[in-house]
């Protein structure tokens, strides 16, 4: 997050109200410190990323998807997920080939498939979101909302 902020540690540490010294005693656990998680939360915020939020879910076994804005993406971003799925589809097909041709899968491999899978997962999430958005943008809208239809 802090990379990923303009003008990284010396900026993300004024944006924190801190100096530097500070921010990294934190980060890299100085001092008997550490980030909080009100601290990584607004460090997100700021950075405008969903790094924290990413590893959270990866954390607990699962992925993090953004919910889609109804109303914020056209039917070309939709056929373009697609297309991100096909070709993730079609690197597990290649990978499930390659990893099985000794008749076995070893640790590495397994590893290697997991991952595709769980981008396979998120592209997935991520094309509902799109449809909903695009072909039920009022309903969309109500569940972001928290409220029924």
């Amino acid at each position: 997050m802090i990379k990923a902020f303009p003008g990284g540690w010396d900026s993300m540490a004024a944006a924190m109200g801190m100096t530097r010294d500070a921010l990294e005693n934190r980060v890299y656990e100085r001092r008997g410190q550490s980030v909080s998680l009100d601290l990584a939360v607004q460090m997100q915020k700021t950075s405008g990323t969903t790094l924290l939020a990413q590893a959270i879910a990866t954390d607990a076994g699962g992925v993090f998807y953004k919910l889609v804005e109804p109303g914020s993406v056209d039917r070309e971003e939709l056929h373009n997920k697609f297309q991100e799925l096909y070709q993730e589809l079609g690197r597990l097909s290649q990978q499930y080939v390659e990893f099985t041709s000794d008749n076995k899968i070893d640790k590495r491999e397994r590893s290697q498939l997991e991952i595709t899978a769980d981008d396979i997962h998120q592209t997935v999430r991520e094309l509902v979101g799109l449809m909903f958005a695009i072909y039920c943008p009022a309903e969309g809208r109500d569940a972001a909302e928290g409220r029924q239809a």
